[in-house]
């Protein structure tokens, strides 16, 4: 088998969605795998090169993943032609400097989302990729989740007939850190770090409509800090300035209109941790992470409303399971597979910077819309 060799530098993967989800899931699972395969059967295999401030943390990240490359130095890591892709997944703050001087340096980049915090930065960025003939990425992860490819599945196949909305209900209970030690890092909550319901997830919702329903013309938003004060890895109590929750409605393409609710203040009785559920003339569906569920008009059931009665109906009966006919990779490593191959031999691929400002003007357009009260539309970019 014919391999070729692809130089990564990957910056800031040693936090948790980094180091698991992008290095060790998917480009360190490319490369043992033996790399992916082109279109004249040569296998492209990555070599990430692993760059971070905090020396000691990098190089243990490197040792215990079988990576022969490290480094603190990030200029000396683009100034190595031999190595063509930039990847970053560190605070959103810092990225669009990093994505500019990685472009600057003739890197395709690929990045974690958001690829800013301001829309302008956003859209300069795309236009900079754009105008240096870099390809670039950003992060689509769950356009692969099992769930949602078999909701798109059926839409494709027309099973829906006409869509009419899309209801999601997304998030879990984050400990406060007293009691309990909080599962999400304390950064999240502190709007001065860059965290956020709205400026997290908004930008997901956005391509998980554009993409799996329509495209989102609209949006009217109210954002919520539900638990004032929490408590830090150190044990410290520390004040809850960014939103912990999102109450969003979407005006889609074709008049569907979209509610999706996002909360760390909620605790969870439903399928999952997210689920999206899609009604039309002839069927609805209910998608979690990893399965999916069709109710067709003809097996639908005819409740009648009687409040002096026990309901007789058990409405998760009349739900078949949409099968998984394939299997499904990660996630991330499906797309990591789908941005090597476009830059190795042009393969398709749709989730440029452009796609992902379009992300970040929809958590602007959200923070507006709850500032002040109103729907806020969405204009077209003009990338």
């Amino acid at each position: 088998m014919k391999q070729k060799r692809i130089g990564i530098i990957m910056h800031g993967v040693t936090g948790r969605m980094g180091m698991n989800q992008h290095l060790i899931r998917s480009v360190l699972a490319i490369r043992d795998q033996g790399g992916v395969a082109l279109r004249d059967g040569t296998h492209l295999v990555p070599d990430p090169i692993i760059v971070g401030r905090n020396a000691d943390k990098v190089e243990a990240l490197a040792k215990a993943h079988g990576v022969t490359r490290w480094t603190t130095d990030l200029d000396a890591a683009l100034a190595n032609a031999e190595d063509e892709i930039f990847f970053d997944a560190a605070s959103t703050q810092m990225r669009p400097g990093l994505l500019r001087k990685a472009i600057d340096a003739g890197k395709h980049v690929y990045s974690e989302k958001p690829v800013s915090e301001g829309l302008d930065d956003a859209v300069a960025i795309a236009r900079h990729a754009k105008a240096k003939g870099v390809k670039n990425g950003i992060v689509h992860d769950k356009l692969d989740l099992p769930g949602l490819l078999k909701l798109k599945r059926l839409r494709d196949s027309g099973f829906f007939g006409r869509i009419l909305s899309v209801k999601g209900e997304f998030g879990y209970w984050v400990f406060e850190g007293d009691w309990m030690p909080a599962q999400r890092p304390s950064w999240n909550y502190r709007a001065e770090d860059g965290g956020g319901m709205i400026s997290d997830m908004l930008c997901h919702w956005r391509y998980v409509l554009d993409n799996v329903v329509a495209p989102v013309k609209a949006v009217s938003c109210l954002g919520a800090t539900h638990i004032p004060q929490r408590r830090d890895e150190a044990g410290k109590d520390y004040a809850a300035t960014a939103d912990d929750a999102a109450y969003a409605t979407f005006l889609l393409e074709g008049d569907i209109v979209a509610h999706i609710n996002s909360s760390w203040c909620t605790r969870v009785r439903r399928d999952d941790l997210v689920t999206f559920q899609v009604d039309g003339t002839h069927g609805s569906a209910v998608a979690g992470l990893h399965k999916c569920w069709s109710q067709h008009r003809v097996n639908t059931p005819k409740p009648v409303w009687n409040p002096d009665e026990p309901q007789p109906l058990n409405f998760y009966e009349n739900w078949e399971e949409v099968p998984d006919n394939t299997v499904f990779d990660n996630g991330f490593k499906v797309q990591w597979e789908q941005f090597l191959r476009h830059v190795a031999e042009d393969g398709p691929w749709s989730y440029s910077l452009a796609e992902g400002a379009k992300g970040v003007q929809l958590a602007q357009a959200g923070y507006q819309s709850s500032r002040e009260r109103r729907w806020i539309d969405l204009p077209d970019l003009g990338i």
